[in-house]
């Protein structure tokens, strides 16, 4: 199944979406837990002031900044807010943790990450918006301020264009305050500046929509020849095109040839006339996947999968400043095209056959090695799929199961924006987050960030030994195996990783949980773990999202020989153990 079936049958999608833009513009917020800790802004350059506020402050309470399992400094919490000067290391990930003592015990009662890097290409966190009809800006602020919560660094402007061929509505000097987007849907100029000038103010950066070749039914009065177009034969009779239902939708999408030089020069200058109105921070190009056979006027056999490095070049050398990032769907041109070329991160639209847990670890770790230069990897990954057709709340486990492979992969998971994306048109909203789950994703991104140094800054993945001796839990060597927790390896530096993922009771191994049916895992709870591990050990270490507010924790261990001892305190679905 590829993207372009997909969108062909959207309009059943559509009819199950809420119509009003006021119903898109209301984020999820996460429940209100007994103290709240928040951050300016979803980054910070080094050196920056970070401003930092607690709803309320606990009478003898204490703030404590950490780089992984470092403390680099405490002091007195003394009131509702207060600012850090961010250290001059770039790149970098922290935990700023709020505690109090109970009975001389240390009680960590909050907690939240912070990035410092000057481009956030490095440790890419992607969301979304999709909507841009007449909201108000308490609207607007509320999705943002949420999508700050959660280190959002890099928004894409799904859908806010007027036509695929012209993205801008009106021109340079007069442009629409209004328009219809391909589904005719009311867009206004005033929300999309309001909602960059947002993300700005949070330092996320704004990345306008488009296909690399669309063009609609009025394209050939706009200057886009036949002979840049795709044909479906060789004599150009007929040309490809994305069908869609009229009157849902105002044209078909006719597709043209990505390598044509002409139609690379006539995008760039209509790129270049939405730059001159919007201050857009760069280019996020789609793709439909795999066509089959199509053919170019002159009647050779179009090269898609190749011709995307061409385009993405052009599009390159016509903004040079501006990021550049495309949709591998399904891998579709990520070898041959895209990772080579100089897009700033990879994306990829996950599809069937793609459907186990294992494909996202073997997708992100073949990105890492097709682009060979540390760029990262956003996967697009839709869950709950056939439960979106009914409605209700996403499963809690399938999500957090799914992001904990994505996660200790190296990768993120663009899923994040006005709602919780549950299908490829992302408006569609039918699925909500419940408490549970907006609090654990909290928590999952403070990690994500916290320990982004581990998880997204190179290394090498092996494998080690682990068995656990008392019985608490079976493990395997990842990949994942029935009724086993699942331990991948990971080489960074002097430290070796291991990431335990908690399968052992999983109904499934389909990261989509399509029904909405993976198994909430078992806690485990001491287990006692033998590592096998050459050299010698000064420290062992854990740290959860699921567990002590992702604050890492010292563990005792022995060693003899080449073996090491130590107690995991507890497994929910994912804890990362660091041995130094």
């Amino acid at each position: 199944m590829n993207r372009l079936f997909i969108l062909s049958i959207i309009f059943v999608i559509l009819t199950s979406c809420k119509k009003d833009d006021e119903a898109y513009a209301n984020p999820v917020t996460p429940g209100m837990t007994t103290y709240t800790l928040t951050s300016d802004k979803a980054s910070y350059h080094p050196g920056d002031k970070v401003m930092l506020t607690i709803n309320t402050v606990p009478a003898g309470s204490f703030v404590r900044y950490r780089h992984l399992n470092t403390v680099l400094s405490e002091e007195p919490l003394t009131g509702n807010s207060w600012s850090w000067q961010a250290p001059s290391a770039d790149f970098s990930g922290y935990l700023v943790e709020v505690f109090d003592k109970e009975n001389g015990v240390n009680k960590t009662i909050a907690s939240i990450a912070v990035d410092v890097s000057s481009d956030w290409t490095k440790f890419p966190r992607y969301g979304f918006l999709s909507s841009y009809g007449k909201l108000s800006n308490d609207s607007m602020l509320s999705v943002m301020t949420n999508l700050n919560r959660y280190h959002i660094n890099g928004i894409q402007f799904y859908d806010w264009h007027y036509e695929h061929h012209l993205p801008l509505a009106g021109t340079v000097s007069n442009p629409a305050d209004q328009w219809k987007d391909i589904a005719n849907r009311d867009t206004y100029k005033s929300t999309v500046q309001k909602y960059i000038s947002l993300a700005h103010g949070y330092s996320m950066k704004a990345m306008f929509y488009n296909l690399c070749y669309g063009a609609l039914n009025d394209a050939a009065a706009a200057g886009v020849s036949d002979q840049w177009y795709l044909y479906t034969d060789a004599a150009h009779a007929s040309k490809a095109a994305l069908n869609l239902p009229a009157p849902l939708f105002k044209s078909n999408i006719w597709l043209l040839d990505p390598s044509n030089n002409s139609w690379q020069n006539y995008l760039a200058a209509k790129n270049n006339d939405v730059y001159s109105v919007y201050d857009f921070d760069g280019f996020h190009v789609d793709q439909l996947g795999d066509l089959g056979k199509n053919y170019t006027y002159n009647g050779t056999i179009a090269d898609l999968a190749t011709g995307y490095g061409s385009f993405l070049t052009a599009m390159k050398s016509a903004a040079p400043a501006k990021k550049l990032v495309m949709n591998a769907v399904n891998q579709f041109g990520q070898q041959q095209g895209i990772a080579p070329s100089p897009v700033d991160f990879l994306y990829t639209e996950v599809w069937n056959p793609n459907e186990n847990y294992a494909d996202l670890a073997r997708i992100i770790q073949d990105n890492d090695s097709w682009a060979n230069n540390g760029k990262r990897t956003v996967l697009t990954a839709y869950m709950d799929y056939r439960l979106a057709d009914k409605g209700g709340y996403f499963n809690t486990p399938g999500v957090l199961l799914t992001n904990a492979v994505i996660f200790s992969f190296g990768g993120s998971h663009l899923e994040l924006g006005e709602h919780m994306l549950c299908k490829e048109y992302f408006p569609n909203n039918n699925l909500k987050m419940s408490a549970e789950l907006s609090n654990a994703m909290t928590a999952y991104y403070d990690f994500l960030v916290a320990y982004e140094n581990l998880l997204r800054d190179g290394g090498s993945f092996n494998t080690v030994p682990v068995t656990c001796t008392n019985a608490k839990m079976n493990v395997g060597a990842w990949p994942l195996q029935t009724g086993k927790v699942a331990v991948q390896g990971k080489k960074i530096g002097a430290a070796q990783v291991l990431h335990f993922i908690n399968f052992a009771n999983a109904a499934h191994f389909s990261w989509r949980d399509t029904d909405g049916n993976q198994t909430t895992p078992v806690n485990i709870t001491g287990a006692d773990i033998e590592v096998s591990y050459d050299g010698p050990v000064h420290k062992v270490w854990v740290a959860s999202p699921d567990d002590n507010h992702g604050v890492p924790q010292q563990l005792s261990f022995t060693q003899n020989g080449n073996t090491i001892k130590v107690t995991l305190p507890q497994l929910k679905y994912w804890d990362m153990v660091v041995i130094e």
